[in-house]
């Protein structure tokens, strides 16, 4: 009976991961221009697609800045569709935002 249950609870976490698991990329260092594919406010994350065809999953830190026509503003601010220029720092097999800036 025991064996049964943690199978299941198994399975159902091996679904749940493939369920929500994104295709992510790594980059190198550097600035990319994209589309917000996706907005986590949950997690304070973002999944922008690049001109490139790349996926970057970024995590906003509390250093993280991000502007809209030069200002700070919100993260409430992001919403899928918008157009970002991004900086990130690449850290082993992270991306780091450095600056996410609305460019629409």
């Amino acid at each position: 009976m025991k064996n049964a249950i943690l199978k299941g609870m198994l399975f159902s976490t091996i679904l749940l991961f493939f369920a929500c698991g994104e295709s992510t990329d790594v980059v190198e260092s550097g600035t990319y221009q994209g589309t917000i594919k996706e907005v986590e406010a949950a997690k304070s994350e973002i999944y922008v697609n690049t001109a490139d065809d790349k996926t970057l999953e970024l995590y906003f830190t509390d250093s993280t800045k991000l502007t809209r026509n030069g200002s700070s503003v919100e993260f409430s601010e992001l919403e899928e569709g918008q157009k970002v220029e991004v900086e990130v720092e690449k850290q082993g097999k992270r991306l780091d935002p450095i600056s996410v800036n609305i460019m629409e």
